[in-house]
C-alpha cells in the first residue's frame, strides 16, 4: 500500500512563500498570499503563479530562507499518522510544488520514503528563481514511482488540500480531502475538516480492515 501526501496545507501546517514574503512587510505578504490563493483554488495558471511568486521575493538570503524553512509547523496529527501507516509496512510519498529547501526535512521527520518538489534558485546567496520539476499535474511526478512499484488504484491512497492536487485523484480508488478547497472537498471519498492528521488513523483501520494487536 501506499499514501501520497501534499506537503503545504497537509504535511506541513504552512504555506512557505506566504511566511518568506512576511520579510517584505505584510503589503508583500498580502501579495503571495492572493495569488497563492488564487493557485489553490485554480483560478490562474499554476506555473505561472508559482514563477510570480517566486520572482516577486527575488534578493531574500539563503540563510534566512534555509531557518524559515526548517521552522514550519509539522501538521498536527502528522507524525502519529506517518508512523501507523509506516508500522503496518505502507509506502509513503510526498508530492509538493514547493520545494525542496521545506520538503527535504520530512525525510526524517516523517519517515517519508520519496519526496517529489521544486527547487528554488539562489545565486551569491540570494533568490532568484525556481526550477519546476512538479507542475500542476503533481500525478505526472509520481507515475514513475506508482509504476515502478506495480501499484494498482486499490493500493494507493491520496491525501490532499488544493485544486492543483486534483489530478492525484486518478491514481487512486480512496481519496482524502484534508481541510480543502470545494473541488476536492466535491471529489474525495472522504473529507477531513480539522487540522489534525491522526483523524484519518481511524478511518484507514475501517477501510482496510485493520486490525491491531494490543
Amino acid at each position: 500500500m501506499l499514501v501520497i501526501f501534499d506537503v503545504e496545507g497537509v504535511l506541513l501546517n504552512a504555506e512557505y512563500l506566504p511566511v518568506l514574503a512576511n520579510l517584505f512587510g505584510p503589503e508583500k505578504e498580502k501579495q503571495i498570499w492572493d495569488i497563492t490563493n488564487k493557485g489553490i483554488r485554480g483560478e490562474i495558471n499554476w506555473e505561472e503563479g508559482l514563477r510570480e511568486r517566486v520572482h516577486a521575493l527575488r534578493g531574500v538570503e539563503y540563510d534566512r530562507a534555509s531557518n524559515i524553512a526548517q521552522n514550519l509547523e509539522i501538521m498536527p496529527g502528522a507524525r502519529e499518522l506517518c508512523s501507523f501507516l509506516k508500522g503496518l509496512g505502507w509506502k509513503l510519498v510526498a508530492v509538493s510544488g514547493g520545494f525542496t529547501i521545506i520538503t527535504d526535512r520530512l525525510y526524517s521527520e516523517l519517515n517519508i520514503d520519496k519526496i517529489f518538489s521544486n527547487d528554488l534558485v539562489f545565486q551569491d546567496n540570494k533568490l532568484v528563481d525556481v526550477t519546476v520539476r512538479v507542475t500542476s499535474d503533481k500525478s505526472a511526478a509520481v507515475k514513475s514511482y506508482v509504476e515502478e512499484n506495480s501499484l494498482s488504484k486499490d493500493e494507493i491512497v491520496v491525501v490532499v488540500d488544493g485544486a492543483n492536487d486534483l489530478k492525484l485523484f486518478d491514481l487512486s480508488s480512496f481519496t482524502v480531502g484534508f481541510c480543502a478547497v470545494d473541488v476536492i472537498r466535491d471529489k474525495a471519498n472522504i473529507v477531513i475538516d480539522k487540522k489534525d492528521l491522526s483523524l484519518l488513523i481511524p478511518i484507514i483501520k475501517e477501510k482496510f480492515k485493520i486490525k491491531i494487536n494490543s
